[in-house]
């Protein structure tokens, strides 16, 4: 079984799991919650560390194109960067190429199919967990989880056509 180190995340996956242990199986006989809550919670750790790969190899790709001291940035929305990560100047060059990446991530997102795209940008930009997406798109939470496999292997595989490695 996996371990979260983060103790806000582990006290977070717990309560997921207990509201979901709840509001699934409140009927059943007591005898069954244990083993129900270990299988919810394996559950939800592995989802947990899913979305945090898938995160942080976004996080990781776009985290060139913004400011280390600016949480709030959105390099989707602006591409207001001065320095580069050794503090010198950008060069032309540097900032055109930006432009052009961060112009192909926007097209290939665009491109996704709709319920991909809508799953994609709830999970991991708005932040939203498997539940809260599957509510918003009126969908199981098992559809939410496949649209966002689905729409991450999409846009890697087309980025890395276009010569963008991740």
């Amino acid at each position: 079984m996996f371990a979260v180190h983060d103790e806000e995340a582990a006290l977070d996956i717990v309560q997921d799991s207990m509201l979901k242990l709840a509001e699934k199986y409140g009927d059943r006989p007591e005898e069954e919650f244990p083993m129900l809550f270990q299988r919810i919670l394996q559950n939800t750790i592995r989802d947990y560390y899913r979305r945090s790969k898938v995160r942080s190899m976004w996080t990781t790709l776009l985290s060139a194109f913004s400011k280390d001291d600016d949480e709030d940035h959105d390099p989707l929305e602006t591409l207001a960067a001065d320095e580069d990560q050794k503090g010198e100047a950008r060069t032309p060059e540097s900032k055109l190429l930006q432009a052009q990446t961060l112009n192909l991530i926007e097209d290939e997102i665009k491109k996704l199919p709709t319920r991909q795209r809508e799953a994609f940008l709830m999970r991991y930009w708005e932040d939203m967990d498997v539940a809260e997406t599957a509510a918003a798109m009126g969908c199981s939470e098992g559809s939410v989880k496949t649209h966002c496999s689905r729409a991450t292997h999409a846009l890697a595989a087309a980025l890395s056509a276009k010569g963008i490695e991740l």
